[in-house]
């Protein structure tokens, strides 16, 4: 199990850029956090395994403003379709790579997007002014999912470990009352 995020996009691409972007600087905040890069979404689908907690940082194009952070829990419920899953340059979406983990059984426990709201990819361009002022307010949105998720995930696990507690020695001692022919 570990923390994993993941920051899709490509650096030469504009907007697109916003996700590596608020990786790199998640790595500098949090460096017991593994932080990894990728352009096209669907190679996130083999870096996690189901027990991890996962934020993905992506750029999005919902018709918002740009700079508009998004924030919503990918295990739970679907992301939006349309072109709010076609943000970025990507062939295929964060929304479809997302529902194909889901549908292989691959989605990991704990699983938040974070979207910026982006509006130029262009090849060879800066992110833009709103974009780019928009970075921080990203990385805080990571790190508080992170944050989150670690407390959720204790207090299940905690709730797990008081629903069933196992006591060894009663099951040696019925062991022991067999053994000499009588009763449990």
């Amino acid at each position: 199990m570990q923390a994993l995020v993941i920051g899709i996009g490509n650096p030469d691409r504009g907007d697109d850029a916003v996700g590596v972007e608020a990786a790199r600087q998640v790595a500098v905040e949090r460096p017991d956090v593994t932080v990894l890069e990728f352009d096209d979404p669907s190679e996130a689908i083999d870096a996690w395994e189901p027990d991890d907690t996962v934020v993905v940082v992506d750029a999005v194009s919902s018709g918002g403003h740009p700079g508009d952070i998004h924030v919503l829990d990918a295990a739970a419920q679907k992301l939006p379709t349309g072109r709010w899953s076609a943000g970025g340059t990507h062939a295929l979406g964060l929304a479809a790579a997302v529902e194909i983990a889901r549908a292989l059984g691959r989605l990991p426990r704990y699983l938040v997007v974070v979207g910026v709201e982006a509006k130029h990819f262009g090849h060879g361009r800066a992110m833009t002014e709103p974009v780019a002022a928009a970075v921080p307010a990203a990385v805080e949105a990571v790190l508080t999912a992170l944050d989150d998720a670690e407390a959720l995930l204790t207090a299940l696990d905690d709730a797990e470990a008081d629903a069933d507690p196992v006591d060894a020695d009663a099951d040696v001692g019925v062991a022991a009352i067999d053994d000499l022919g009588g009763e449990p």
